[in-house]
């Protein structure tokens, strides 16, 4: 893929729409470029330093698991990653976050097997 620093964002637009993938062929991405393309490619976040809230909630709603790429997740971000996947929760806990009562109970309310990670956090934390 062509280096997408030197050409217009309209044309990094494009780029991200066709494949998510391509940001990481951007060396400072504008937000708009970010949103396109994590809503492309939920995984995309990967390649982006510093994603806004938007970007990260946008990133998580197109796949819950995206959240293993996002720092810090706030509430909001940990909310809507586990509505989209409830095992979404086994990322936080693999960063040492515990989840609030309320993602915890999204999480097993869009999937009642994530209670599983909540029961044994241990797996994640060792003893």
């Amino acid at each position: 893929m062509k280096n997408l620093n030197r050409v217009s964002e309209k044309e990094q637009l494009e780029a991200v729409k066709q494949d998510g993938d391509a940001i990481q062929h951007i060396s400072n991405p504008s937000e708009a470029v970010q949103l396109e393309a994590v809503k492309q490619y939920g995984y995309a976040i990967k390649y982006i330093n510093n994603p806004s809230e938007a970007v990260q909630l946008e990133a998580v709603k197109q796949d819950g698991d995206a959240i293993q790429h996002v720092n810090n997740p706030s509430e909001a971000v940990q909310l809507e990653a586990v509505k989209q996947d409830g095992d979404a929760i086994h990322w936080l806990l693999s960063k040492r976050i515990w989840p609030s009562g309320a993602v915890m109970v999204a999480a097993v309310k869009q999937n009642k097997e994530a209670i599983k990670y909540l029961i044994n956090p241990e797996t994640f934390w060792g003893k």
